[in-house]
């Protein structure tokens, strides 16, 4: 039996067919194309595209002997597309005439493969597709179409389709270009329904609107296609895994993930699917219904060379053009803080921190042990970071040794137990082992108990030679007023690049000069993985970046913090004048000028 579904010949066992050919077996592999893709745009006259994807998974056909390739399928996709019209820019008004490249490696991958259903039913194989690619590739118009066709093409009766976003206002950033394709559309504005919220096929009563919420995702149980753009700017899965588990009733669901690539954390959604993706790619795991394709450049290449600017973005020429990327990249030669963007957003590749600052093979070459024993009598800087109370709360004990130069550090971490499911989402089931382990501290209720915080500065003080408390000036507290009562030094500290580039670049410096010892504490260990770094615009001065770091960083707060007293009580010692040698001078400076003003010689 054919391979190839439809009245088009199949390639097997041919190299020619219809207007085209099969490529060879190593220009297939070079372009990652299967045989059957490559007929259909051969023989559909469309032009091979030269931009593979950095990483693909297999097609159907690979995995399953039973999936047979439809190109009527395709064709009827690409048909609903081009009865839509561009919005924007210099093609406003024209057919949406999707690239080579969105028809070779996501159109017809996904909806060319088909299976037969237990009831008999040729259905698509694909449930689960996943687009990963740089800005400016067309991924608006790419999900505007295929949303319209899930919604009022794809002969689904009733079907419920979604635009997701983690709030109202992404739900609608993506739900808004995905409208106006809609509204401009003269030959489809006759069979549906546009409304603010809302498209409506009206012929069989099908729907597409955003959502913001797993409640919204829920209303309605039974979708047949969400489109999810930006995978990675959801906190977690929750809302994907809602609208994934909304369509188990019907025929051939298709949840679409298009995104770019994400600043590199851990244990976010986005990265739990694309590991998927890149172990489906390697063929370490098979699952014929999820689908995806990644451009990126390696981080090995040359950002600033156009031949990895081709190699990261499928569209480059048309969108994005050669123009746009060579402005970006020579904003990202001038800016280190624009460098990590260029390479994330332009690049598809997955940049730690904005700023790259602390490695964690740096961090982790620093965990030799800390005996806190040892340290009693020690003198000591502290750092304390209360900027939440609602989250966690990080205090830093940091012990200089001056004539050798080096640093220990003690941490201590305090969370509401309240918040623990919470953290315990965002740290992969860490949180729980963290507690259990004696590294985090839970603190009845919802908001940190400040007088168990206190308490445990009060006992340590009792143990080391505690000489100053830095802490954010905008965070004080009443602990901050109590603490100083008790006679505590405590000084506030402005959180500008201004005050903290010193001591964070110190505890760079001394990391990398092995002169750290920080104790291998796993709480702090998952911040300086979240740890983000903003520079200010010449690059000289650079801080920490709460805004743009993956997850909480307080630990890092408290740690510059403490650094930053460090540094000050030394450089006050340095600053000393020298003691007066002789305490019966026969004048001293105060006394040169007396009341009627005349020299006292």
């Amino acid at each position: 039996m054919s391979r190839v579904d439809g009245k088009s010949p199949a390639p097997a066992g041919t190299r020619r067919r219809g207007r085209g050919y099969v490529p060879s077996a190593a220009e297939l592999k070079r372009l990652k194309l299967s045989p059957e893709v490559a007929w259909y745009l051969q023989d559909r006259g469309i032009p091979l595209p030269d931009c593979p994807p950095t990483i693909k998974t297999p097609e159907a056909g690979e995995l399953l002997k039973t999936a047979r390739f439809d190109p009527e399928r395709v064709d009827k996709v690409l048909a609903a597309f081009r009865q839509l019209r561009h919005t924007k820019g210099r093609w406003a008004g024209q057919p949406l005439n999707p690239d080579p490249w969105q028809v070779a490696y996501v159109i017809a991958p996904v909806f060319g493969w088909v299976k037969k259903n237990r009831r008999g039913q040729w259905v698509r194989v694909v449930r689960s597709l996943y687009v990963d690619v740089p800005r400016k590739n067309g991924k608006s118009t790419l999900c505007g179409g295929l949303g319209l066709y899930l919604t009022a093409a794809d002969g689904e009766g009733g079907a419920e389709v979604v635009a997701a976003a983690t709030t109202k206002e992404q739900a609608n950033y993506v739900f808004g270009p995905i409208k106006a394709l809609c509204d401009h559309a003269p030959a489809v504005k006759p069979y549906v329904k546009s409304l603010a919220q809302k498209i409506i096929h009206k012929a069989t009563g099908s729907t597409f609107c955003p959502v913001a919420s797993v409640a919204e995702a829920l209303h309605g149980g039974n979708i047949h296609g969400g489109i999810i753009d930006e995978l990675h700017v959801h906190k977690d899965g929750a809302l994907v895994e809602a609208i994934e588990t909304g369509t188990g009733s019907r025929d051939q669901p298709l949840i679409v993930i298009i995104t770019t690539a994400d600043d590199g954390r851990t244990n976010t959604i986005y990265a739990r699917k694309r590991k998927r993706v890149e172990e489906l790619a390697r063929r370490v795991i098979r699952h014929a219904s999820t689908y995806g394709v990644v451009w990126g450049a390696d981080e090995k290449d040359d950002p600033f060379a156009v031949a990895t600017w081709k190699k990261a973005n499928p569209g480059f020429g048309i969108s994005p053009t050669h123009e746009y990327l060579e402005e970006k990249a020579a904003e990202a030669r001038q800016d280190p803080a624009v460098l990590a963007s260029f390479l994330r957003l332009h690049l598809g590749i997955r940049t730690k921190q904005t700023t790259r600052y602390i490695t964690l093979a740096d961090w982790d070459g620093a965990a030799a042990i800390v005996e806190e024993a040892a340290l009693a009598g020690r003198a000591c800087h502290g750092g304390l970071d209360l900027s939440n109370v609602e989250d966690v709360t990080a205090l830093c004990w940091l012990f200089p040794d001056r004539e050798a130069g080096t640093f220990d550090a003690v941490w201590r971490f305090w969370l509401p137990e309240a918040r623990l499911k919470d953290l315990n989402k965002r740290t992969a089931e860490n949180a729980e082992v963290w507690v259990r382990e004696g590294w985090l501290t839970l603190t009845a209720g919802n908001v940190i108990d400040l007088e168990a915080v206190e308490a445990q500065i009060d006992k340590d003080a009792q143990v080391f030679a505690v000489q100053t408390v830095g802490y954010d000036r905008w965070g004080a507290t009443d602990v901050v007023r109590r603490l100083g009562e008790k006679g505590m030094t405590c000084v506030p500290i402005s959180q500008g690049a201004a005050s903290l580039n010193d001591p964070l670049k110190n505890v760079l410096r001394t990391l990398k000069a092995g002169l750290f010892r920080q104790g291998g504490h796993p709480v702090m260990r998952w911040m300086i993985d979240n740890l983000a770094t903003v520079a200010t615009h010449d690059g000289a001065l650079v801080k920490p970046d709460r805004a743009n770091s993956g997850d909480k960083i307080d630990g890092v707060s408290a740690l510059v913090n403490a650094m930053k007293e460090c540094m000050d009580a030394q450089q006050a010692e340095q600053q000393a004048p020298p003691a007066a040698a002789d305490s019966a001078a026969p004048w001293d400076d105060r006394d040169l000028w007396r009341p009627t003003g005349r020299l006292n010689i």
